[in-house]
């Protein structure tokens, strides 16, 4: 994972609301499009944007594409945001 690509995608209102859709579950680019008042094209950019930092995997089934959060990547994100803020694994602030 690249921390820019990572950072360059969660600095999008629209994608980081498209990441809290797809908290509940897997949606198509259709149900994701059905959420904001832009193109496809526009849902598809912003999705390539977050396919490339990895934060949503894609899964295609017939004639549809469901994309899905990926966890692993969110996870290492949390996890390196809290050492930089100086907290142990449990959450805790780690003793100096």
């Amino acid at each position: 994972m690249g921390f820019a690509e990572t950072f360059k995608a969660l600095s999008d209102p629209v994608r980081r609301e498209i990441l809290i859709l797809l908290k509940k579950g897997r949606l198509s680019a259709g149900e994701i499009g059905s959420h904001f008042d832009m193109t496809g094209a526009t849902i598809s950019y912003h999705l390539s944007i977050l396919k490339k930092a990895e934060l949503v995997c894609e899964q295609k089934e017939k004639n549809f594409v469901f994309y899905e959060l990926n966890i692993s990547v969110v996870e290492e994100l949390m996890i390196w945001l809290s050492d930089l803020k100086g907290e142990n694994r449990d959450g805790k602030l780690e003793e100096k």
